[in-house]
């Protein structure tokens, strides 16, 4: 199992884009994405650097594993 990154709520955004999510709304500083087939929704914050609970909880909830994740980024 590979470390989690350091990484931007922009970054994680764009490595969920490539698994099919998209942007659904914004509020505040948290950006609501949506996937429609399997359904998902995520909140991700728009935060220079993600806590790394944040960011674990963001790919479990995406179901995909920490090593998954860091091919996409």
């Amino acid at each position: 199992m590979s470390k989690l990154p350091a990484i931007s709520g922009r970054e994680c955004i764009k490595a969920l884009e490539k698994k099919g999510f998209y942007f659904k709304r914004q509020e505040g500083s948290h950006i609501i994405l949506r996937r429609d087939n399997p359904y998902a929704m995520v909140v991700v914050p728009d935060h220079k650097e993600l806590d790394r609970g944040t960011l674990r909880a963001i790919i479990r909830q995406v179901n995909l594993s920490v090593d998954e994740f860091v091919k996409l980024l």
